[in-house]
Formats: C-alpha cells, sequence, structure tokens
C-alpha cells in the first residue's frame, strides 16, 4: 500500500543540475518525450473509447436493440465521463501525471476485454459506465504535463499539438474498427484495441515524467526567463481550498467557456458517435466508407486544433474567444448542409464532415486552454476538469437526445439539434472575446 501511495504523489524534487547547457540540452529531450508520449497515450484513450461507436451499427443489427437503448448508454458514459473529469481533474494536480496516464489506459483496456464478451444490454451498460470513470484519468494526466513542461505563451499552439491525438485516435480506430468488424465481427473491435492500450500503458511508464524539477531542472517559467503571478518555485503548496475559492469558484470566466463547452460537445460527440449509423442509414454509405468519412472528419480536426492553438497566440495573442466564436457560427452552417444537401453525394459528405471536424476541433481545443490561461498554474488540471465534466454534460445530452430524436423526428431532428447547439455556443465564446490569460506579467 505504501509503495502505490508514493506512486500516486507527485513525483518529488531533486537537485538541480547547474551545468546550463545540461539544463538546456534535457529540457528539450524530456518535453520532446513527454509531448509525443501525450499524443500517443491519449490516442490510444481512444481505441478503447470510440470503438463501441463504430461497432454500433452492427451491435443494433444483430442484437436487436435500438437507438435509445445505446443512446442511454453513451449518455450514461458522458455523464460518468464529466464527473469523472472534474474529480480527476482535482487530483490530477496532486498526483503523479506519469502513472495517473499510464494506470487508466491499462484498466481501459481490461475493461474493454470484458465489454467484448458480454451480451446483454446491462453488461454492456455496467463495463461502459466503468470505462467511462478510468478513460477520465488521461485529460488531467495531460494538463498537469504540459502546464508544468510547457508555458502560458507556448501552450496553446502545444495545446493544439497534443489535441491531435483525438484526431489520431479516433480516425485510426474508425479506419480499423471498420476493418475488423466485417471480416472477425464486432467483438474484436474490443479485444484488439484492448490489447493495444494494455502494452501502450507500460510504454508510457517509460516515457513520462511528472514535472521539470523531478528530473533536476527549473521550473518552465524560470528556463524560459518569464514571471507569472504564480511563483514558480512554490510548486504544489498553495492551500486547496484557497485554490478552489480564488481560481475556481469566483472565476467568472472559467464559468462562461465551462458553459460554452456544453454546446461544443453536443456536436463534436454527437457527429463523432452518430455519425457511422447517420451516414449508413440517411447517406446511403456502406460501413468502411462510412468509417472512412468519420476517419475524415477526426483529421481534418487535426488541422483544426493545431491551426486554433497558433493562431490564438500569434494572431489574437492569447485571446481565445474571437476563433471560437467565428468557428461556431460556420460549424452550424455546415452542419446544417449534412442533412439540406440531397444523398447520394460521397464527395460531399466526405468534404462537409472535413470542414465540421476542422470548425468543432478548434473550439474543442481552445476551451481548456482557455481554463488555464483564466485560472493559475496550481489549478490548471482542476479548471480543466470543470470545462471538461461541463463538456461531457453536452455528451450525455447529445447521446440520448440523439438517439430519442431520430427515433421520433428521423435524423433531421438530430441534425438541426447539433446546429443548433453551434449557434448557441458561438454566443457565449463572444463573452469572452477580448480575455487572455492575466498572469503573464513580464517576459524576458
Amino acid at each position: 500500500m505504501a509503495s502505490l501511495i508514493s506512486l500516486i504523489k507527485p513525483a518529488p524534487y531533486i537537485p538541480q543540475i547547474e551545468d546550463p547547457e545540461e539544463r538546456k540540452r534535457l529540457y528539450k529531450h524530456f518535453r520532446t518525450r513527454n509531448l509525443y508520449g501525450m499524443v500517443v497515450g491519449y490516442a490510444i484513450y481512444y481505441f478503447v473509447r470510440k470503438n463501441f461507436s463504430m461497432a454500433m451499427p452492427v451491435m443494433l443489427q444483430e442484437l436487436g436493440y435500438t437507438k435509445t437503448d445505446f443512446g442511454a448508454i453513451l449518455t450514461l458514459f458522458a455523464i460518468l465521463y464529466g464527473i469523472g473529469k472534474f474529480v480527476n481533474g482535482v487530483l490530477g494536480d496532486y498526483t503523479n501525471a506519469r502513472y495517473l496516464m499510464a494506470f487508466g489506459l491499462l484498466l481501459s483496456g481490461v475493461i474493454n476485454f470484458f465489454f467484448g464478451m458480454s451480451s446483454g444490454i446491462m453488461a454492456f451498460g455496467f463495463f461502459w459506465l466503468l470505462n467511462a470513470w478510468v478513460q477520465s484519468l488521461g485529460m488531467p494526466a495531460s494538463v498537469r504535463l504540459l502546464t508544468r513542461w510547457f508555458s502560458p505563451t507556448e501552450l496553446g499552439t502545444i495545446w493544439g499539438i497534443q489535441s491531435t491525438a483525438h484526431q489520431i485516435g479516433g480516425a485510426g480506430i474508425m479506419v480499423f474498427a471498420g476493418w475488423l468488424i466485417p471480416r472477425y465481427g464486432w467483438r474484436f473491435s474490443f479485444y484488439i484495441p484492448a490489447a493495444i492500450a494494455i502494452l501502450t500503458s507500460f510504454w508510457l511508464i517509460n516515457r513520462l515524467r511528472d514535472t521539470p524539477q523531478s528530473v533536476g531542472l527549473p521550473p518552465i517559467e524560470k528556463h524560459r526567463g518569464e514571471t507569472t503571478e504564480a511563483d514558480p518555485d512554490a510548486g504544489d503548496t498553495k492551500p486547496f481550498m484557497v485554490i478552489m475559492k480564488d481560481h475556481i469558484f469566483r472565476n467568472r470566466l472559467l464559468w462562461i467557456v465551462a458553459t460554452a463547452n456544453i454546446f461544443v460537445y453536443v456536436v463534436r460527440v454527437g457527429i463523432m458517435d452518430w455519425a457511422p449509423t447517420f451516414l449508413t442509414e440517411a447517406r446511403g454509405s456502406g460501413l468502411v466508407g462510412a468509417g472512412f468519412k468519420t476517419a475524415a472528419f477526426e483529421l481534418a480536426g487535426m488541422l483544426g486544433a493545431i491551426g486554433a492553438g497558433w493562431v490564438s497566440d500569434k494572431i489574437f495573442r492569447g485571446r481565445r474567444g474571437p476563433l471560437a466564436t467565428i468557428s461556431m457560427i460556420l460549424l452550424g452552417v455546415v452542419v446544417s448542409l449534412l442533412w439540406i444537401l440531397p444523398p447520394g453525394r460521397p464527395m460531399i459528405d466526405t468534404a462537409l464532415l472535413i470542414a465540421a471536424g476542422i470548425l468543432v476541433y478548434g473550439p474543442q481545443l481552445l476551451v481548456p486552454v482557455a481554463a488555464t490561461d483564466f485560472a493559475c498554474k496550481q489549478a490548471a488540471s482542476t479548471a480543466a476538469g470543470v470545462t471538461g465534466a461541463f463538456g461531457y454534460i453536452g455528451a450525455a445530452i447529445s447521446g440520448l437526445g440523439t438517439g430519442l430524436l431520430v427515433d421520433k423526428y428521423g435524423w433531421a431532428g438530430g441534425i438541426y439539434f447539433f446546429a443548433g447547439a453551434a449557434f448557441l455556443g458561438s454566443i457565449l465564446f463572444a463573452m469572452t472575446w477580448n480575455k487572455r490569460s492575466p498572469h503573464i506579467k513580464k517576459i524576458k
């Protein structure tokens, strides 16, 4: 038990390396390792989360369940995942991110094995809810790593790079599961990703490091010659309730972007979860084609995320609101066209999904960046956890809401539901148009 507790605790600081050239070399080395480790690791989280979306059309046919049945599972997943994001977001500020990220992925792999062996709707629900909780360990760990190893002045761009994990993992599992299911059945879309996740969890332990101070390096602000309102040498000593009161509960801007994230996730998760079924039922696509089109949506999101991070850093100088507002307005238009334009034109469907991916993943990336901008370093994971929890309120609404609307009104109800959410999100983002991080005081 004592050894387990020691793993959970933030990694202890060791004496700082004195040679400036060696510090510079090691900073570059560990920043690179952490960044690609997070990208690969979080991509594999999606292998054992979004495989359900690809398996769902076949499971509906083979097992005789309704869209409302599976929509309820998606909604319950989103609710528990959102709660987990908040709880584990707080945990992420006070734990070792290296082990937290690996542990969540290991457990998710094990749970996917059991899900693949199940048959009843109650068993599906039980194991997928367990999966929701352990999946929520991945992002808090990533936030801690990002805010310890990268400065606020570069965080938009770097977070954009890290967020490509969503698209790499989401697109990868759509194509991979689309290939597996026709050949080996839907159960193998859970077995094989599970094995990949378990192996990757051990690789993450080798790659990741908790903080610069744990490997003998100075805090990132000192390394880059930046001064912040939060003393970079203070570590994680700030009292928990002071952090929560000053930087979470009283943070008006944080609550605005958190609420906006509800509408971002209604659209993002709605498209990701329901696009394969929508494309096969309403647009005349085969399962493999639907997988590739949904993968295109995810891959396009890489451009949206990286582009949004860079534009908000360089053009809008740390303001996240303008680009998020414009993107959500355009997203509402693009999503509407998915229903307005006639079916039977796969290239147009693909183009619209690519545009939707670019436009939704920009705001999705900017929300946690804005949250950490508006909070402080010691509350970064908590702030991101709050916005993430609100996002999964939207995902919960999207899961059951879409299933009910489509069962009652057809796919027109589902599509216009997504479009309306996009327009509402744009209004909230507009309220943060001129806001940026207040914490950077001086940059050399």
